[in-house]
């Protein structure tokens, strides 16, 4: 499963890099990302993370199932390391290191447990929070630009994807029957498609470290909570105290990589060089003596022949007049032949 969404995000990341930036909520950019086999890849591996993340949903608490979820994003950084050659700074590999430690926390103090249901109006409020969600993708597409706006709309799809989450440990232990009538499975679809918006647009804006990140904190923290409260999940008794530091010190981690996070992207690009200035001399001055040497071309006029009145007969050829023009329309000058 870690696998599976850290190669997901590092794909998605190449194919959105490749589309020109898009700076409205639109659909249209997911149109376009579709017709690039590496997105397609990278969707496949996400849904394949995500039916391995709802089999492990069926009894294992959120928290956990969430948090090693976000450790994807060290096998998104390895790979852009080994394939794109990004340049990822000290600060961020020691924070990659302290993921892992948190992570591993969260394994050892998860207890595994069956979840409770949802009633209604914790339903309703989960589809609810898909217009919040939208809306404030819409506005901050078209305000927020750079890395943090990379940081916001990442955060905005881990919300969307956090939602999803929870509805998919109910639907975990459901059947096809019972699943196909459950409205969570609809809000499912839809916040998932929300999320892949947002973290296309995201990725988009430079930084595909801090947008997993954003995305990841807001994934996880969310979901941990209603999970704990909601659903039922369990912690080991006497490990609560290692629960509570695999869990900040997973999310503090991530959060920092929103802080520390470069534009990977633009860092790649070889440095443009500045244009060298090119200086334009005036024309060199004539002197007087120059100017009056040199031969003067009268104004084309029509040819003889053209001026001739009717009947006229022409000159010969030994008697051409100075009014014959050469064959370039300019009336050259030439002496009398007697």
């Amino acid at each position: 499963m870690i696998i599976a969404y850290g190669v997901a995000n590092f794909l998605q990341a190449v194919a959105a890099s490749r589309e020109r930036k898009h700076e409205s909520f639109h659909p249209r950019l997911l149109f376009k990302l579709a017709s690039q086999k590496t997105y397609l890849t990278g969707i496949a591996c996400q849904v394949l993370g995500f039916l391995l993340a709802i089999v492990a949903r069926a009894d294992l608490p959120l928290f956990l199932v969430q948090a090693a979820v976000a450790a994807g994003l060290g096998v998104t950084a390895i790979l852009g390391v080994i394939v794109l050659k990004w340049q990822l700074p000290r600060s961020e590999i020691a924070l990659l290191a302290g993921l892992t430690l948190g992570i591993a926390a969260l394994v050892v103090s998860a207890q595994p447990s069956a979840s409770k249901d949802l009633d209604t109006l914790a339903v309703v409020i989960l589809g609810a929070s898909w217009l919040v969600i939208a809306a404030a993708g819409w506005i901050t597409a078209q305000k927020v630009h750079g890395v943090p706006g990379s940081v916001a709309l990442g955060a905005l799809a881990g919300l969307a994807f956090g939602v999803a989450a929870v509805a998919s440990r109910p639907l975990a232990s459901a059947g096809v029957t019972d699943l196909l009538a459950d409205p969570l499975l609809y809000l499912i679809i839809v916040q998932s498609l929300t999320g892949q918006l947002l973290l296309a647009l995201a990725m988009q804006r430079g930084s595909t470290t801090a947008a997993v990140a954003a995305m990841d904190a807001a994934f996880a923290a969310p979901a941990a909570a209603v999970g704990l409260v909601l659903l039922g999940d369990q912690i080991r008794p006497g490990l609560e105290w290692l629960a509570a530091v695999g869990f900040l010190v997973t999310l503090g981690t991530v959060l920092a990589l929103t802080r520390f996070a470069e534009p990977q992207q633009a860092a790649a690009l070889p440095p443009v060089p500045a244009p060298v200035p090119v200086e334009r001399r005036p024309p060199p001055q004539e002197n007087q003596e120059t100017a009056r040497r040199r031969p003067r071309i009268a104004p084309v006029s029509p040819s003889d022949d053209n001026t001739r009145p009717a009947g006229q007969p022409r000159p010969p050829a030994g008697r051409r007049t100075g009014r014959e023009t050469g064959g370039n329309g300019i009336r050259s000058v030439q002496p009398r032949i007697r």
